[in-house]
């Protein structure tokens, strides 16, 4: 099969390039002559290319209501954020909503140019680490009232004990991880750290590599702000481990401000557990063949792991 003709199931509707226009013809008619091609197919998401310049993301993984009210809030907060943001990123244009073609909500922005770092890593470490420190330092600010909160992203670790003291359980048993010892180690002593005093700050919540894109060897773009949420910088600060080099880390670290306290250095190396034991099962769901499951996600997830270690060695 094509890309053209290359669909996923959502609830009852496969999701195919025919489908996309007709739901643009139905919705947004100005948009249904465009050519629609297949951009990507993530883990909760697909993502087809609306022409030159947009994107349709549908969602796809299975319906929770969690998903549809993220995307809502992205549509909502991302036009206002966007602006003050230094690297490009999907701003909502229109939102399409549930029909009997298709029962979720979808949204069409701006396409981001750019190649998923889960398959093209950054190289270059220095100016990734600056840009990913800016893009955060730009991001990371106090989120009004009324800011959705995240769906165990930016919040008490303890929230998301249970799933990373089990996914920690598992992937030692099946031999994934190196060092499982010392990742157990760094995972209580965030579990330990104080928690964030200050007022909710806003978070991309999902700072994995296929999220992050870049350019020769530089980062140049953010994308799917579907957990867009307010919370615990420490959340999305986890990904440089999952991005950067060793070097490329200490020159995050210094770069971004405010400069950070010991105890959110803490909480992010757990956050950084806790996004690589997702990945993991991901990167497994992958490679039996289950539908969204990205082996690509295992070597930067791996990588990471050996990241922590080294430094708290």
């Amino acid at each position: 099969m094509t890309l053209e003709t290359d669909g996923a199931t959502a609830g009852n509707a496969t999701v195919t390039a025919e489908l996309v226009r007709d739901l643009l013809r139905d919705q947004h008619p100005d948009l249904a002559d465009r050519p629609v091609t297949l951009g990507a197919r993530g883990w909760a998401n697909q993502m087809w290319r609306l022409g030159d310049d947009l994107a349709v993301r549908l969602p796809w993984a299975a319906d929770d209501g969690a998903a549809d009210a993220s995307l809502r809030h992205e549509n909502a907060w991302l036009p206002v954020l966007a602006p003050r943001l230094p690297l490009r990123v999907p701003v909502p244009q229109r939102l399409g909503e549930p029909s009997p073609r298709f029962p979720r909500p979808w949204i069409v922005t701006t396409w981001v140019p750019g190649v998923p770092a889960d398959l093209a890593p950054a190289t270059r470490g220095s100016s990734s680490a600056d840009a990913l420190a800016a893009f955060l330092t730009a991001l990371n600010r106090p989120a009004p009232n009324g800011a959705p909160r995240g769906q165990g992203r930016g919040g008490a670790l303890t929230e998301v004990a249970d799933g990373v003291e089990n996914g920690l359980a598992t992937a030692t048993q099946r031999g994934w991880i190196p060092d499982p010892g010392g990742i157990r180690t760094i995972w209580q002593d965030a579990l330990a750290a104080p928690g964030w005093a200050g007022p909710p700050l806003w978070l991309h919540g999902d700072l994995h590599p296929a999220n992050v894109l870049t350019e020769d060897g530089g980062l140049c773009g953010i994308v799917d702000f579907g957990d867009l949420c307010a919370g615990d910088p420490a959340c999305d600060m986890a990904a440089c481990w999952t991005l950067l080099d060793d070097q490329g880390i200490r020159r995050f670290r210094t770069a971004y401000r405010p400069a950070e306290d010991a105890a959110t250095w803490r909480r992010a190396r757990g956050w950084a557990v806790w996004r690589a034991m997702g990945s993991l099962f991901i990167a497994d769901a992958g490679r039996r063949g289950s539908p969204g499951g990205k082996p690509t996600w295992g070597p930067p997830a791996l990588a990471s792991l050996r990241r922590l270690v080294a430094s708290a060695a």
